[in-house]
């Protein structure tokens, strides 16, 4: 049943496992699914929540008016995260099968040898052995020569500046000064934000195991001169 209670803490466990490889509940863009969600949490999950945290802040960025207008259909809370909730609830049970007694056999008794110095295991055994070290040893260097496929995501910015005096070139300079393991800029753009405002629209793809969209945004924002938010405009898997 969905998530269950978002207001209780095993709710917002279920939330934080959903969204540890997902930057929405639907899709790649904000939904009316987050909003049903996002109303349902009530208030900021706590920092043990990485994955919950950074989408309620992502979703809170937006105003509710600019909330409302986000694509897709309401649904009932219930009819969110329902994968996890189904798994949440699933029980095993272990069952010690029955065995009959009188059909249990008492072990055998090995025959009484009295050439007890004979080695059963001489040459046969070190040659398989050997033939054992070079199949494993086959297989390393097949493995290791195999190329590896490293997951790469996406990802579109949109980087929010105070106002209209901010110096739009220096915040794309500050933006583009990240470097990280994993991380290449592409192209950017300013968009028309509201009255005289532009926000700065920049792409970027990363390598999965090494950079998130969390640190994107944390060492975004440590130009606190220039950028007032940092929303995730979308996220693809390449």
């Amino acid at each position: 049943m969905g998530f269950g209670n978002l207001e209780s803490r095993d709710g917002l466990l279920l939330l934080n496992i959903f969204l540890a490889d997902k930057s929405y509940i639907e899709g790649y863009h904000p939904s009316q699914g987050d909003v049903v969600v996002f109303e349902a949490v009530k208030k900021s999950p706590t920092a043990d929540l990485e994955h919950a945290l950074r989408w309620y802040k992502h979703i809170a960025s937006f105003s509710n008016a600019e909330r409302q207008k986000f694509k897709g259909e309401r649904q009932s809370i219930d009819h969110y995260g329902r994968q996890h909730g189904q798994d949440s609830q699933i029980k095993y049970e272990f069952k010690t099968p029955s065995v009959d007694p009188s059909k249990v056999q008492s072990p055998k008794k090995p025959a009484a040898n009295d050439d007890d110095d004979v080695d059963l295991f001489g040459d046969e055994d070190e040659e398989e052995s050997e033939q054992t070290k070079q199949r494993l040893a086959a297989y390393a260097e097949k493995k290791a020569t195999k190329p590896t496929v490293v997951a790469k995501s996406t990802i579109v910015l949109d980087v929010k500046p105070w106002d209209d005096e901010t110096n739009m070139q220096e915040l794309e300079r500050n933006v583009r000064s990240i470097e990280l393991d994993g991380l290449l800029w592409g192209a950017s753009r300013l968009v028309p934000l509201a009255y005289t405002i532009k926000k700065l629209q920049i792409s970027c793809v990363v390598e999965d195991d090494k950079v998130g969209t969390d640190i994107l945004e944390e060492r975004i924002m440590e130009f606190q001169d220039h950028v007032q938010s940092v929303d995730i405009a979308s996220f693809q898997k390449i």
